[in-house]
């Protein structure tokens, strides 16, 4: 039987998609991982852990990342972190015809 990961209630959302639907999360390549640390302390969504033993970062909630988030690999000066094609997002946000959403949604915030 596979475990279902834990998603953080406040994350298990996107734009009303579940978390899970979505494939959109860091891979730490561990070849080129130094375990600076940079990832870890850096993500305000706890995506990684630390693993002592190896010294490496982990991805460890995966779930928690920002769709479209790329700041980790910015981030990494070593490249050992990777994303799925930034297209992916675009086209998920047309699929799901996500712009009428967000166009709402900005009107509203920011009604006079």
């Amino acid at each position: 039987m596979v475990e279902k990961p834990v998603i953080d209630e406040k994350y298990a959302k996107w734009k009303g998609i579940p978390r899970e639907e979505i494939h959109w999360n860091p891979t730490v390549n561990l070849e080129d991982c130094i375990g600076c640390g940079m990832c870890v302390t850096s993500c305000g969504r706890a995506v990684f852990d630390y693993e002592p033993e190896s010294k490496k970062a982990v991805v460890a909630r995966p779930y928690n990342c920002m769709v479209g988030c790329t700041s980790c690999e910015v981030w990494c000066t070593f490249d050992a972190i990777s994303f799925p094609d930034k297209k992916y997002v675009k086209d998920l946000i047309k699929e799901r015809h996500l712009l009428v959403g967000a166009k709402k949604e900005v009107e509203e915030k920011y009604k006079r």
